[in-house]
């Protein structure tokens, strides 16, 4: 059995799932388009740049969420898998994660976006494994703003795989095979460990980096 490990954004979908979650959010005019479409940009800008505060941003997307109650987000998500993310899984993703599932591989999507954002589109995309940042949760399950342990970004994408694994009895070196798909290069750390990583759809620091240290790259759509 190999193990292949994805990246969520830009990587498998086509779109930053947790910036195209702020954005329903202001359609639909739950919350206030001014301010929060000003952060959120200024947070993505700092994601690319590799420069992010991943608990500063994930307490600023977990903050809106506790605004409202569990229930009604939950039934808002619905909506914005219909109308967003849905429409932006391609038949090439779909046929490259079947690929490993036909090899017998140990599938899991490894992403910074929070677990409630992440879980239902690792679900679409019949991914079961999915190492993601945890929102904590009050008595009734409602979100508290702040998160839950340590972030899934860069560094924390490393951490967070090695415990995963424990969890299953395993370690990266019970695998003949580990691959990891990624468009960023905030998860060099996690790329740098497995024996076969792969540049999706880079940017162009991680294109860069790629070509340095021989990866292969693979375009699985433009975006």
């Amino acid at each position: 059995m190999n193990l292949a490990l994805f990246d969520l954004d830009h990587t498998l979908l086509p779109i930053d799932s947790d910036n195209e979650w702020g954005n329903f959010m202001v359609r639909t005019g739950l919350i206030d388009g001014t301010s929060y479409t000003s952060r959120n940009a200024d947070f993505y800008e700092q994601y690319k740049a590799g420069t992010l505060d991943a608990i500063e941003y994930l307490e600023f997307v977990l903050g809106t969420l506790s605004k409202f109650p569990r229930q009604q987000l939950d039934q808002l998500h619905l909506q914005y898998m219909d109308e967003v993310i849905k429409p932006a899984i391609l038949p090439s993703v779909l046929a490259l994660l079947q690929q490993h599932r036909d090899a017998g591989d140990l599938v899991a999507i490894v992403t910074a976006t929070n677990h409630f954002i992440a879980k239902p589109i690792a679900d679409a995309l019949g991914v079961e494994h999915l190492i993601a940042a945890m929102p904590e949760l009050d008595g009734e399950g409602n979100f508290t703003g702040r998160i839950d342990g340590t972030p899934t970004l860069g560094a924390g994408k490393l951490t967070h795989t090695y415990a995963w694994l424990e969890k299953l009895g395993k370690t990266m070196g019970d695998f003949e095979r580990t691959y990891f798909y990624s468009d960023s290069h905030n998860d060099i750390p996690l790329m740098s460990v497995v024996t076969h990583p792969v540049a999706t759809n880079p940017n162009t620091a991680l294109s860069a980096h790629a070509s340095l240290h021989g990866w292969p790259s693979l375009h699985l759509f433009n975006d």
